[in-house]
């Protein structure tokens, strides 16, 4: 019989052999051994934990898939936000964003690192002492879903890094899950065949594949990923983006083959364009291209804005385009009151799904294309997303054809549509009309809103009929017996729901202001709301005089809060000042729904806020991470190196070469008790 320790030795050496061929398989595609000597290896593998299970590790490759599913999905607060990326369509605009970053550098002495930009879901992997601990999607950027369990079936994924002794006490790896086209299409021929819906398109099917609560389908479905940046790191892997990326590789990452360095705008838009037909050669789905500033000093200095970093950009290939025919025009009643035309079409296949409506965003627009029924038009997905209609094929206009009379009425309810100053929108004049009420229950319980599960069209259609709601307020006052009443809704559906709408209560407060629908207010404009006026009442308090700034013997006016222009703030205190939104609000918040900002708030008080700082070697009270939040959250700036934008150098024990740079650029330098005295408001 063999000895204990010779068991787990071989046990350490099977895991640490498959590792490195599943390294050479998924993420360097040159496999040293077949299918059947890789299969012997896992088989003996699994036996030998089946004989020691004491002896198994939770990242063995053997441990990919869990056993049972999931009843729901737990959520993760991001240590560093993932923001979103700016978009640019041509290569003028790319000269245009150039400019702004040599205009704040002060500097040409910059390169880029330009990437493809995979369409697929992204995702933050937490390694903590080079082991899998977390998989978490993006979500709003702030807090996203726990998908850990799916995040582990992705093979391409290490569970453990190589290189271990070098790897980080933490490490946050931020990608893409896609799935390659050939996948896609097994899949969706699988689906047919089974009677079921195929997806869409390949980045439906991979985000609706990470989202199974049953990771052992997820294993099923071929998923992949590429590797392109950190997160929150306990020590930085490199200096600049393109060596982090080399130390990623060499950790057994996946990483895009296509990125490259370029010297200058002129080598980035090169690159640029060759990949608008090259893209098609590729296995899997991009929409573009993603230009970021090399070096991270450089980028700190570039610093975001509330949605997205200054030193990155996404250029978006030039949408395909197809013909088709209007066969008629509807108009719809949206959330807001707005009534938009939308051209119905003849179905025809673009960008891998199949259309048959396109928005003709308002009637100024359709008058300006001159849009008839039965006309042939040129369709287009804008940002490969949305159909639009982009041209008018006149020539072949049918005869007879007649322009489209801009509606008097609403469609639904019959009363006077009305155009508010400074808008284009046609709306809906009246509050109560039902398919304003209908729209605004879809989106208050839509996934960028109160998340409410299971409450879609349908299901809010039958509320609707039968006389359980009139509003998002009365969600909270259904009973799970009358849901139960309707037609497909049984017993176990309708506690589910009710539990969700209770869940639903928790949400934070950018989330409720986006999901009562005001008008030109989104979910970027909602966190910047919330992070202002950090509570409902607060928000419903203010007038425009707390949005902008008039002064006298001047046109101009000032914004008061980044983001929000005149037209967008008066837009907001007009709608917030309406009795029955007055009304409904406070009906929420009686059924108990969260009203307050739920993190800490900068005070203008505050010492810290407006002010960057540097933290260099080791504090006592603080990890690092801890030391930078506690500075966020107090208003100020956090910044991995010292610049002349620098206000303070926090000095710990053993600190490195920042100390240097601090003294010779007139930094001041405090130590950990005078910032502790800062956080405080104590110090002088």
């Amino acid at each position: 019989m063999a000895k204990a320790g010779d068991v787990k030795q071989r046990m350490d050496r099977l895991r640490r052999e498959i590792r490195r061929h599943d390294h050479l398989y998924y993420v360097l595609s040159n496999p040293e051994i077949d299918d059947r000597q890789y299969d012997a290896l896992f088989a003996e593998l699994k036996d030998l934990e089946a004989a020691h299970p004491e002896l198994v590790t939770a990242d063995s490759p053997t441990q990919r898939v869990s056993g049972r599913p999931l009843d729901a999905f737990s959520t993760v607060r991001h240590a560093v936000p993932m923001l979103s990326i700016d978009n640019t369509y041509s290569a003028d605009e790319l000269r245009a964003f150039d400019e702004r970053v040599r205009r704040q550098l002060e500097t040409s002495e910059y390169d880029y690192v330009v990437e493809l930009k995979i369409d697929g879901l992204a995702v933050s992997l937490r390694y903590e002492h080079g082991r899998l601990v977390t998989g978490a999607t993006r979500g709003d950027g702030e807090v996203g879903d726990d998908v850990t369990a799916n995040i582990r079936t992705i093979k391409a994924i290490p569970l453990s890094l190589l290189d271990g002794d070098a790897v980080p006490a933490v490490l946050e790896v931020r990608g893409e899950v896609y799935m390659p086209t050939r996948s896609f299409v097994e899949l969706n021929r699988i689906r047919t065949e089974a009677g079921e819906p195929p997806f869409a398109n390949p980045r439906n099917a991979a985000a609706g594949s990470l989202k199974l609560l049953d990771a052992r389908i997820t294993a099923t479905r071929n998923l992949a990923f590429f590797a392109y940046a950190t997160g929150e790191v306990s020590q930085p892997l490199a200096g600049d983006h393109d060596h982090t990326l080399a130390r990623l590789r060499a950790l057994g990452l996946p990483v895009s083959p296509h990125i490259r360095r370029a010297k200058n705008i002129d080598e980035v838009i090169e690159i640029c364009l060759a990949w608008g037909p090259k893209r098609f050669e590729l296995d899997y789905q991009t929409d573009g291209m993603v230009v970021k500033v090399n070096r991270y000093d450089q980028r700190d200095i570039l610093g975001a804005t509330g949605r997205a970093p200054r030193w990155c950009i996404a250029y978006k290939f030039p949408a395909e385009r197809a013909e088709t025919v209007v066969e008629s025009i509807a108009v719809q009643v949206g959330k807001s009151g707005a009534l938009t035309p939308v051209a119905n079409l003849a179905p025809v296949s673009l960008s891998g799904t199949t259309v048959r409506r396109a928005s003709l965003h308002n009637f100024d627009e359709m008058r300006r294309l001159d849009v008839r029924i039965g006309d042939t038009v040129v369709i287009e997905k804008a940002g490969e997303i949305i159909p639009q209609v982009v041209e008018v094929k006149t020539e072949r206009r049918p005869p007879g054809a007649e322009p489209f009379p801009v509606p008097r009425q609403c469609p639904v309810c019959g009363s006077d549509a009305v155009r508010r100053k400074d808008e284009v929108a046609l709306r809906c004049s009246n509050p109560a009309c039902p398919a304003i009420g209908r729209e605004a229950i879809i989106y208050y319980a839509s996934r960028g809103c109160m998340d409410i599960e299971g409450l879609g069209e349908k299901v809010v259609d039958q509320l609707l009929a039968a006389g359980l709601v009139r509003d998002v307020a009365d969600l909270y006052k259904l009973p799970a017996e009358d849901i139960a009443s309707l037609d497909r809704q049984g017993e176990t559906s309708a506690e589910n729901l009710v539990k969700a709408i209770k869940d639903s209560k928790r949400r934070d407060l950018p989330r409720l202001i986006n999901a009562l629908a005001i008008p030109h207010v989104g979910a970027e404009t909602a966190v910047i709301l919330a992070k202002h006026f950090r509570s409902m009442d607060k928000l419903l308090d203010a007038d425009l005089d707390a949005f902008i700034e008039s002064r006298p013997g001047r046109k101009a006016v000032t914004s008061k809060i980044p983001g929000i222009a005149k037209v967008m703030a008066t837009a907001i205190v007009d709608d917030l000042s309406r009795p029955e939104r007055r009304e409904l609000i406070q009906r929420l918040k009686a059924a108990g729904v969260n009203m307050e900002m739920q993190s800490a708030a900068p005070t203008a008080q505050s010492l810290l806020a407006g002010r960057t700082f540097v933290i260099t070697g080791s504090l006592e009270n603080f990890t690092r991470q801890q030391a930078q939040q506690a500075i966020k959250d107090a208003g100020g700036k956090a910044s991995s190196s010292v610049s002349k934008k620098t206000d303070f150098v926090v000095v710990g024990a053993e600190p490195g070469s920042k100390l240097d740079k601090a003294r010779e650029l007139g930094a001041t330098v405090i130590d950990e008790r005078q910032f502790m005295e800062m956080l405080s408001g104590k110090a002088n």
